[in-house]
């Protein structure tokens, strides 16, 4: 059998993940990992949190060692662009016109940030946050800062918010929703996070949009549609990201809210797969097609891609996972609900120690453990179940959750 070669766009976490299942699956693969930013892959979720604050337990968040991609026979290719692909020819071009072929494609480009279309967003002093250099030069900037604000109350500005704020700057939150996180967690939950940021001096400006940053030679502050200024000498954008589905749409690829793939994580294209924040996947167990822009799915779809790219065939199925920490509050998120007709507190909110589940028909979506850290998997096999459940029982603290669960 004749050599097989696999290419990897993508120097991510899900690049980094697949490329190491390859390598484990086929000890003479050639591997070809390409990635446009110069560092190795690194995982995002620290950049908002921990490496942000500059914790000194918080090392340069690379998934490998430096060592890694040498040892293992991996062609890891950084500050490299792929500007182009051949799904019939089965070739990469990459920026300078070298052409890579392959046997087996993995898409793994991710998502940018979304951008304000409004005057001054291109002032100095109007920064976002993405990449691991991003976080360095916020931190920096955050420190020096007397009045920062940050514009967008979803995981990425929130997060930003609270470690800005325990970096000592006084920090203004400004989005259109009435609570932060509202879209993914509804009001009750959204509340809780909102009472967070006020008892840590967020000064909040909820219910308004943005008109425009002001400033002349550098951001001086923020004008919002209800005739405010927000004052700051650094301005944070955080309003989410869109996938980068540009190669693939000019491949020819179906793409609808990113690169469409099946269960297999398979692209229209024959050899082509794609991964992590660019697939909106088929998912057999929710029996929905959905786009998850967190670490774990991207960790668990760069495997799983890995598999079927190697002939495994391999549906994948996993029940959507993320985390935040803001401040005090730690929390985790099992499931996937984008709408729903009831929500269910268990536990002590104030004291935010609880568990929320958002539940449509009966049957829950998804749940969240807010400092209680041993619910993770009782909320798993309750979005498994796919069961209707006796919301009062689901609120009673006395009753375990592995009744309402079965796990058979």
């Amino acid at each position: 059998m004749s050599q097989q070669t696999f290419v990897i766009v993508g120097a991510s976490l899900t690049g980094a993940t697949a490329a190491a299942a390859l390598r484990k699956g086929d000890g003479d693969a050639r591997i070809v990992l390409i990635g446009a930013e110069q560092e190795r892959p690194y995982e995002r979720p620290p950049l908002s949190k921990e490496y942000l604050r500059g914790d000194p337990k918080a090392s340069k968040p690379y998934v490998h060692d430096e060592g890694y991609y040498a040892e293992h026979d991996i062609d890891l290719r950084t500050g490299t662009r792929a500007t182009a692909f051949d799904p019939a020819a089965r070739t990469v071009t990459l920026e300078g016109g070298e052409q890579v072929s392959y046997d087996a494609l993995l898409l793994a480009t991710g998502a940018e940030n979304k951008q304000l279309p409004l005057p001054g967003v291109d002032l100095p002093g109007v920064v976002s946050l993405r990449t691991m250099g991003e976080s360095e030069a916020l931190q920096k900037a955050a420190r020096g800062a007397g009045r920062v604000a940050v514009i967008g109350a979803g995981w990425i500005g929130s997060e930003v918010a609270a470690s800005v704020r325990q970096l000592g700057a006084d920090v203004a939150i400004i989005a259109p929703e009435q609570y932060p996180l509202e879209r993914v967690l509804g009001p009750e939950v959204g509340g809780v996070y909102k009472t967070l940021q006020a008892e840590h001096g967020i000064e909040q400006h909820y219910t308004t949009g943005v008109e425009r940053i002001e400033g002349s030679d550098r951001a001086s502050g923020v004008r919002t549609s209800d005739g405010q200024v927000v004052e700051a000498d650094l301005v944070v954008v955080g309003v989410g990201v869109r996938p980068r589905t540009e190669l693939a749409e000019a491949a020819g690829l179906e793409v609808d809210n990113g690169v469409v793939v099946d269960e297999y994580l398979a692209t229209s294209a024959d050899g082509v797969y794609a991964a992590g924040d660019i697939a909106n996947a088929w998912n057999p167990l929710l029996e929905q097609r959905i786009r998850v822009e967190h670490w774990a799915n991207a960790r668990s779809q760069g495997e799983w891609a890995a598999r079927n790219m190697l002939g495994e065939h391999t549906a994948y199925q996993k029940v959507p996972y993320f985390f935040s920490d803001q401040f005090d509050l730690g929390m985790e998120y099992n499931g996937y609900a984008t709408d729903w007709d009831r929500v269910v507190l268990r536990g002590d909110v104030e004291g935010r120690e609880f568990l929320a589940f958002w539940l449509k028909g009966g049957r829950v979506l998804a749940g969240m453990n807010a400092n209680i850290w041993d619910a993770g998997d009782d909320i798993k096999a309750l979005v498994k179940a796919r069961a209707e459940v006796d919301p009062e029982r689901l609120a009673d603290t006395s009753v375990p959750l592995a009744e309402l669960a079965p796990r058979g």
